[in-house]
């Protein structure tokens, strides 16, 4: 009977770490929609910054791009920013997830489902 209330106790911290698991995950969801990373192209003639969710906030694009006939040019350029925002969004949520599964025990490189 002893030997089940340990049991139990255990079942309680493991169930109160979820939760603390849970509530930092949420709060962090949040953050994540107010940190910013910025991509670039172009050897920085074009930047995207977006936040770490994948929202793209803003363009900066360098005027001397546009001189010229190179429509394609300079949209690829854009694009390309815009998908080094994107990747770097993505890493960094990934680094700010694995802060939080490694301060619970578990292993830093765990995905989770977000």
């Amino acid at each position: 009977m002893f030997k089940g209330l340990g049991q139990m106790g255990d079942m309680g911290k493991m169930m109160k770490a979820a939760q603390e698991m849970q509530e930092k995950m949420a709060a962090l969801q949040e953050e994540m929609h107010q940190m910013t990373v910025e991509g670039e192209s172009g050897a920085g003639l074009v930047r995207a910054v977006a936040t770490c969710k994948g929202e793209l906030r803003s363009l900066d694009i360098d005027p001397s791009i546009f001189s010229g006939d190179d429509k394609e040019v300079v949209e690829d350029l854009i694009l390309a920013a815009i998908k080094d925002a994107q990747q770097k969004a993505s890493d960094r949520a990934q680094e700010e997830m694995g802060k939080i599964t490694e301060g619970m025990g578990l292993p830093k490189d765990m995905k989770l489902p977000f």
